[in-house]
This record gives structure tokens, C-alpha cells and sequence, in this order.
């Protein structure tokens, strides 16, 4: 079989189909939680991979194999990476807005305290005083906006760059 170009495999192979799933997680295979060492696991292989294309091949012994179960398992894993991938980008996309905000916010009170200064100046305690208020304030919100779109926004870069990834993966199981 020819290997598309942009393809990359993921290869795991298991000794059951459980190798997949919590072990303190009784539940049935569509609602069970993924293991820990699967997703940490996968979330190394996954690392280098190419966004475009990811194929997630699960190895267990035939004598072992069930065709409903791996059905059941491949809409769990499919559910499980569309569901953190959706939180994960829905959260980014709120501290995103929230910095927007800030730095907006933060702009208008720096221009009200130009205006107030340039118009205003030295006219009152009580307009002296709105000024030493707004400048740090519009300061404080204009940077701490940057620091959410710039920085915050990107310390869950490695969980959302392996969901967005596993988002599409084709997933097969296979004889060893």
C-alpha cells in the first residue's frame, strides 16, 4: 500500500482494547475515560506530526479483536478528541476576546486622560486626580490585555495543537 504524501502514522500496539481506557473507569467502552498513558503517550508521537493528515493505528492480537467494540471505541476516541479540542479552543478564544477588551479599554482611558490633561490641565484637584487615576489604570489594561492575547493564550498551545491534530484522525485497528 502506497503511503499518501502529508500522511503520518501513529502506531500503538495493545494487549486488549482496555490498554485504551482508565482502569478505575468501569463504565461501558462509549463513555469509559481515555488512559492517561495513551493520551500522554499519543500526545508525544504526535508532537511532529503534521496537522494534516493523521493516521491512529491500534494493533491487538486477532484472537482478541471485536468488530462492534472497535466501532464503539472508534466513536469514543473521536468524541473524546472533538470535545477537548472544542473546550480548548472556546477558552482560547475567551482570553483572546478578554485581552481584546482590556487593551480597548485601556486605550479609551488613556485617550480620556489625554483629553482631560491636554483640555483640562492643572484647572483642579479633582480633575488632576482623574488624571494620576486613568493614566496607571489605562497602563495597567492596555499591558495586562497584551500579556492575555500574547501569552496566556498560548500556554495551552501543546494540549490544543495535539487536539486539533487528533481531530480528524483516521483510526484502524489491525491484526498483530
Amino acid at each position: 500500500m502506497k503511503k499518501q504524501s502529508g500522511i503520518s502514522d501513529l502506531n500503538f500496539s495493545l494487549d486488549s482494547y482496555e490498554d485504551l481506557f482508565s482502569d478505575f473507569d468501569p463504565r461501558p467502552y462509549n463513555k469509559k475515560a481515555l488512559s492517561d498513558d495513551f493520551l500522554s503517550e499519543a500526545k508525544r508521537a504526535v508532537r511532529d506530526k503534521i496537522p494534516e493528515g493523521i493516521d491512529l493505528k491500534l494493533f491487538v492480537s486477532k484472537k482478541k479483536r471485536n468488530f462492534s467494540d472497535e466501532f464503539i471505541i472508534k466513536r469514543r476516541l473521536r468524541e473524546h478528541f472533538k470535545k477537548h479540542y472544542e473546550l480548548l479552543r472556546d477558552e482560547r478564544n475567551k482570553i483572546i476576546k478578554k485581552g481584546i477588551m482590556f487593551i480597548s479599554i485601556g486605550i479609551i482611558l488613556m485617550l480620556i486622560a489625554t483629553s482631560v490633561l491636554f483640555y483640562q490641565q492643572g484647572k483642579s484637584f479633582f480633575i488632576s486626580l482623574i488624571i494620576v487615576v486613568l493614566e496607571p489604570s489605562g497602563w495597567f489594561l492596555f499591558w495586562e490585555g497584551l500579556n492575555l492575547v500574547v501569552f496566556n493564550s498560548k500556554e495551552q498551545n501543546p494540549h490544543f495543537e495535539f487536539y486539533k491534530k487528533m481531530v480528524n484522525c483516521r483510526i484502524s485497528f489491525f491484526d498483530i
